[in-house]
């Protein structure tokens, strides 16, 4: 064999074109990222400030005094708002700033982790699996180019939130007396976002699909937040230093004010994500180090119809979802035996539960948080439905629409899924609920009677879905705004009476016209409308997208 090789002007010897620069190209795919997501982050970044400082301002107005922040100390004192919160050393000096501490940063460690996931995973999995990545790196891209562009917009959104909440704060005064308390509460929400933006850079050469590496990626949030519960219930510091939220949440923002913790998260991000790019190159583009595992040889009845397919696609996410909200609602009703103690001293929270009604202050408390369950079961019904969507993006739609598969019935799948969901989560949601709450108060009516609450929302949650329907069938470009349900409905169902939001505002809510039970009577008026509304949504939803092209490759 002859080797042939070029010989340019001025004598010089060529054999090929010169290796490229592992990050040849980073600078073009960050700007390209931030131009995508231009709207996205934005949003992410409002949602978590505008949490934090509601948050912080109503604990402002709530415990005004000294005795009631010694009283809060006192009740938070127990294992189980222990589990739901952080560490005791917090309780010792419980100023307004060590309580947002205390109770924001390992609930706030989820939602960054969960952003700087999908900002990861969309940047770099979602581009091989499209095939757009394959595309990119055909021009003059080095190979680790995607994936350090992927991360460095991960850097400059968490830091980005960690000066937003250390400026929201310090509007709201609470930075007034120790500065440097700002400044460490915002850097320990970012550290922790990073330690998991690391992960998912090596979720994301683990296996080769979006959903299976934000999966692997969530599935290590809520380890973390499980191990940081388990050792600041128990006492064991030992489980809470093996979780990234437990080194954030001991950085002691407004106490200690210390930043060695938030070295170990640093270390650990740089970890993750040089394991990343060694082995990113351990396989091919689009491929995944853990091989798909082959199916069966013949396909089950099931799989033949539209329902079973989309149930298939979409069962580890509403596993995921019903396992969530099964322990969510555990470690709600844990607390539910206390609350006369925690909150019975807080004149402002008394009237607002006064407000929804009930008997006794644990129904009236059991009502707001169903309220917020029945948001998370909505994030679900969201995602499920708008995985048609999806489907139809990635090209696969396409292809089953050419066999005898009609439209409705396709769409019909994946819509089925969401509405049997709600109903699941939710049952779900109740169950851990009434479970908990019956062995804490020793009143086992309180089981019934919490997954009727639980499930009298699920109305509610198809209208959600219908919302989105209709969005897939005739607009389906801005898909996207079916998340303004669940947002808008947790701003105003769960906020609304502590901030105290005009009436108004709740009546715009699907969640807004469900029967506060167990605090209120059963009224079967709203969740008859309601259903019906959804109905019309979905007919409507279904209509649309028979009528209008569906998206080819």
């Amino acid at each position: 064999m002859t080797t042939v090789t070029t010989r340019p002007a001025g004598g010089a010897t060529t054999a090929g074109p010169a290796p490229r620069a592992p990050f040849a190209g980073l600078t073009v795919l960050l700007r390209f990222a931030l131009r995508r997501d231009r709207v996205r982050l934005p949003v992410w970044l409002a949602a978590l400030l505008l949490a934090t400082v509601a948050t912080a301002d109503s604990y402002t107005a709530l415990y005004d005094s000294p005795e009631d922040r010694a009283t809060a100390a006192r009740t938070m004192a127990t294992p189980a708002a222990l589990a739901m919160t952080g560490p005791r050393r917090f309780l010792e000096d419980y100023t307004h700033g060590a309580m947002l501490s205390h109770e924001m940063i390992g609930f706030m460690g989820v939602l960054t982790g969960l952003m700087s996931v999908l900002i990861v995973t969309r940047h770099t999995r979602a581009e091989e699996e499209t095939g757009r990545a394959e595309l990119i790196r055909s021009a003059v891209v080095g190979r680790h180019a995607q994936l350090a562009a992927a991360l460095c917009l991960a850097v400059l959104a968490n830091l980005a939130l960690a000066l937003l909440l250390a400026a929201g704060l310090a509007g709201l005064g609470i930075a007034s007396v120790d500065p440097a308390g700002a400044l460490t509460y915002g850097s320990a929400h970012a550290a922790a976002g990073l330690v998991f933006a690391g992960v998912a850079a090596v979720t994301a050469q683990i296996t080769s699909s979006t959903r299976g590496a934000s999966g692997l990626a969530l599935g290590v949030i809520g380890a973390a937040y499980v191990l940081r519960a388990a050792g600041d219930s128990g006492g064991d510091d030992a489980l809470s230093w093996a979780s990234p939220i437990g080194w954030a949440q001991r950085s002691y923002p407004f106490v200690d004010d210390r930043w060695w913790p938030l070295l170990l998260c640093l270390g650990a991000a740089a970890a993750c994500a040089a394991a990343g790019f060694l082995l990113s190159v351990r396989r091919d583009v689009g491929a995944g180090l853990r091989p798909v595992r082959p199916g069966r040889a013949t396909a089950t009845r099931a799989l033949t119809t539209p329902f079973g397919l989309a149930l298939r696609l979409q069962r580890g996410l509403l596993a995921g979802f019903g396992a969530g909200l099964f322990v969510m609602g555990a470690m709600y009703g844990s607390i539910i035996g206390d609350i006369e103690d925690m909150l019975g001293g807080v004149e402002q929270i008394q009237q607002a539960l006064a407000e929804i009604g009930g008997a006794t202050l644990a129904e009236s408390f059991a009502s707001m948080v169903m309220v917020v369950m029945a948001v998370v079961s909505m994030v679900h019904v969201v995602m499920a439905t708008l995985r048609a969507r999806a489907e139809e993006t990635g090209g696969r739609a396409e292809a089953l629409l050419t066999t005898g598969l009609s439209r409705t019935a396709w769409l019909g799948g994946h819509l089925a899924v969401a509405l049997l969901g709600a109903v699941v989560t939710q049952l779900l949601a109740g169950l851990g609920f009434g479970l908990a709450a019956a062995a804490t108060t020793g009143d086992t009516a309180m089981t019934g009677d919490l997954i009727a609450a639980a499930l009298v929302h699920v109305p509610a949650l198809w209208v959600a879905a219908g919302v989105a329907l209709v969005l897939v069938g005739r607009w389906p470009r801005a898909a996207a705004l079916a998340w303004a349900v669940p947002l808008y409905a947790f701003a105003v169902g769960y906020l609304g009476e502590i901030l105290r939001f005009p009436e108004w505002t709740n009546d715009i809510s699907p969640l807004g016209h469900v029967p506060e039970l167990p605090a209120a009577p059963m009224a079967w008026t709203p969740p008859l409308v309601l259903t019906l509304v959804a109905v019309v949504l979905c007919v409507t939803g279904l209509a649309g997208f028979r009528r209008r092209d569906v998206e080819t490759k």
